[in-house]
Formats: structure tokens, sequence, C-alpha cells
């Protein structure tokens, strides 16, 4: 459904997205993920045809997409909704641009409204709403025209984890419905909850494939490590240990051999009387498949 070819973005002297190639079939839920400023909203949006790419081009629908834009729904990472009008006010008026008439737009946002458990609050501001209701109320809107495609760009930012969860939820049940999906986020757990990723970096793509493709690239064994201290940098100079990385609480260790290392980060760990509450491999996240190919820290 969405064919991009070469596709790069020069702003000035720097290349935002840079001889992107992707395809999205029809019934993906297809994520583009990356940390800030990799490069995803630049892409998303020469995509949705708000800017025009300095070089490569973009196909949508194999080239049948007629003018409306009616095909897909774009949901952009700001709220871009007016705050002085109420919940209902925005969908009529966002339905408007699209030229439906107001009975088909009350029957299709009270279908919708349902769906994000927004119905209750129809005549509630926008601007009073919660971070999280106005990415709910903003999903309503790219929804209402009823597209094939939606786009998505890091829909999730900031949000409580709560939110995240049910926003995913919303996510699974429209691609049930035969809806595809094209979502871009910083968050590398969310990437497990797409059908195939794009991993992007710098502008450029680094690797794309199912989730589980993507972790059977990385040869060495991970270790997690769970200890009384934080800074553990110092174990990447064990010659057992390839790499180190701080994940909120936790260490992930690469390792070509699980064992031996084990060995040497517990007598390390030891010697310093740093005491471990947890060491064991664990199967790598996709924040180690980004890692791994990049070797820098992601979100």
């Amino acid at each position: 459904m969405i064919e991009m070819e070469a596709l790069t973005k020069v702003f000035g002297g720097i290349t935002a997205v840079s001889e992107v190639s992707l395809r999205v079939e029809q019934g993906d839920i297809f994520g583009l993920v990356g940390p800030d400023g990799a490069g995803k909203t630049t892409l998303l949006r020469m995509v949705c045809g708000l800017i025009n790419p300095t070089s490569g081009r973009v196909t949508l629908f194999g080239g049948r997409q007629k003018k409306d834009a009616g095909n897909f729904g774009y949901m952009p990472q700001r709220f871009s909704l007016c705050g002085d009008l109420t919940v209902m006010e925005n969908i009529n008026f966002f339905g408007s641009l699209y030229k439906l008439d107001r009975k088909t737009v009350r029957e299709r946002a009270d279908e919708i409204l349902e769906l994000t458990k927004l119905s209750q609050f129809k005549s509630r501001f926008a601007e009073d709403l919660s971070g999280g209701m106005k990415q709910k109320l903003a999903l309503t809107c790219a929804l209402v025209i009823r597209p094939g495609m939606l786009i998505l760009d890091e829909p999730t930012f900031g949000v409580d984890p709560e939110f995240r969860k049910e926003f995913w939820k919303i996510l699974y049940m429209l691609n049930r419905d035969g809806m595809t999906i094209f979502v871009s986020t910083p968050y590398m757990d969310e990437a497990d909850l797409c059908k195939k990723v794009a991993l992007l970096d710098r502008g450029k793509i680094v690797a794309v494939g199912t989730p589980d493709q993507l972790k059977k690239q990385i040869k060495n064994k991970i270790i997690e490590i769970k200890a009384d201290v934080k800074d553990l940098d110092f174990l990447g100079e064990l010659p057992e240990v390839d790499d180190a990385s701080f994940y909120g609480d936790r260490y992930h260790v690469s390792v070509p051999v699980v064992e031996p290392a084990k060995i040497s980060i517990s007598r390390l760990l030891s010697e310093k009387g740093i005491a471990i509450s947890f060491m064991e491999e664990i199967t790598p996240s996709m924040e180690d498949v980004f890692v791994s190919l990049t070797e820098k820290e992601v979100v």
C-alpha cells in the first residue's frame, strides 16, 4: 500500500532522511522505530505528501489513490485540533474538511468514540482533556473518514504506560478489521507489537524485518543483571564482555559465551563489594537489537 523508493530529504546542509526504501503491505502493522531526531516525522510527512522529498518517490495504493486523500488517515505527532472546541465539535469540523454530512459524521463518531472510550466526553473542550484523551480524540478524527490505512506519528509519546497499552489494543482491533497501520515510535518495546519493523537511525534504515527476525541477527548472548548500584559501565572492560548497556534499573551485557562471562562478572562485582540480585541469560530485546546495530543509546 505504501512504496518508498530512495526517499531523501535535505534541509539546508542537513540530511534528515537518506535513501530510504520501504514497502508497507496491506494488512501490516508496520513500525518505524528510532530515537528522537532519527528522521521519523520527516519520513512520514513525505509519505503523506505534506512535504516534498529532495529526491526519491512515494507511491500509495499502487498509484491508484484519489486526490481527496480519503484513502488514509493521518495522526500527527503533536495534538493539532482546536482546544476551544468540544470533542464532538472537533470531529464535526474534521468531517466537514472531507465533505462528510453531519449525519454520517455523527453515526461514525458514535461508533469510534465507543471504541476509544470517549463517548461520555463529547461535550468536553479539547483543551481540558488529558494527554492520553487528546491522543484518542486525534485518532477518532483520523478514523471518521473510514480510511483503509492509518498513518500515526509517535501516537503514544509522552503518555503514561497504561494509556500506551490501551492505545495499542485499539490499533490491534482496527488491524483485525482490515486496516493497514504505519506507525512511528521511539519506544523499542512497541516494536515488538508490530508485524514488521524498520529501524531508523540518523535518517538511514539500519534493518527491516519482523521482531523475531531482527532478534535473530544478534550473534551474541545477552545477560541481564540487576545489582545494588546503577553504574556498571566498567563491565564492558572485561575480556569476556563485548558491550554493556543500561536499561532502566538493569544492565544488559552482550557476551560471546555465557558461563565464562557470568563467572568473570560475579568475581569482579564481588571484589568491588557490589551485590547482585539477578543475573541470567535472557532473550534479546529490541533495545538490544538497536544497540547492536547502531552502537548508540536508545529511548
